[in-house]
């Protein structure tokens, strides 16, 4: 997973998460604006100068300046988190990234998002998050778990499983519901219509209804149609052909 491109100076890294906001908010105008009233990019900055102490040695500085950046902004990364370039905390509200996080290039984190562990012991517990990943507002990345590059996980979801490449995870526990043959052919190499989110309930019942109209037009084909016509019951199960002797109709 890349991580933190080697040589580039801090200074550099730091004007990178600034830009990188005009490609992926409409809502950005200009620098005074993104410098002054963004709390995720003043979190990303702060992880910044945290990251470098974390990295020199100076541990509880470290701890104290991503202290105070979790009081400031309502986020909290661990300085000891790798994150790779071009970073953007959309909104920079409630997001945890833990200690053993590993986070890729161009990755976007809507507000709520935990990327947090499941055990306690000093081992690798966080997950690592590819390229270009994009996580939905309040999704929870649990455990030492591997999201590819390209994958979009769907807004609320919980993922403790890893999940490959150009991928769309939702709902508890994530599971796969669209998978991508090639990856994610953008301009900028970045793609944000997370909304975009297939139903697979849905779809699922809408298949079974159909079977069930096709199995009923046999019976009727063979002179035996159906004893009870449950077109027109209600929601809560009961039957209208059993109303008179209120008969629920899961008991009939």
């Amino acid at each position: 997973m890349p991580v933190e491109a080697a040589g580039q100076s801090l200074l550099a890294q730091m004007k990178e998460d600034v830009n990188c906001v005009f490609a992926r908010d409409p809502a950005a105008r200009n620098l005074a604006e993104v410098l002054l009233i963004y709390p995720g990019v003043h979190a990303v900055l702060i992880y910044r100068l945290s990251h470098r102490l974390w990295l020199g040695g100076f541990k509880f500085a470290a701890r104290w300046l991503a202290f105070m950046g979790r009081w400031l902004t309502n986020v909290d990364i661990h300085p000891g988190a790798k994150i790779g370039q071009r970073l953007f905390i959309d909104h920079g509200a409630g997001v945890v990234i833990g200690e053993t996080a590993e986070v890729g290039n161009d990755v976007t984190l809507y507000h709520g998002v935990t990327l947090g562990g499941t055990s306690w012991n000093k081992e690798k517990r966080h997950p690592t998050l590819g390229n270009n990943v994009l996580v939905g507002a309040g999704a929870k990345i649990l455990g030492p778990v591997r999201l590819g590059d390209n994958v979009r996980v769907g807004a609320n979801s919980v993922v403790n499983k890893n999940v490959p490449a150009c991928c769309t995870v939702v709902g508890i526990p994530g599971r796969i519901v669209h998978r991508k043959n090639v990856q994610i052919q953008n301009a900028y190499g970045i793609e944000l219509d997370h909304h975009l989110i297939p139903d697979p309930v849905g779809k699922a019942l809408h298949c079974l209804v159909e079977r069930l109209d096709k199995m009923e037009k046999r019976l009727v084909k063979t002179g035996r149609p159906a004893k009870q016509d449950c077109s027109h019951c209600d929601a809560d199960g009961t039957c209208h052909e059993h109303a008179a002797s209120s008969i629920p109709f899961e008991e009939a």
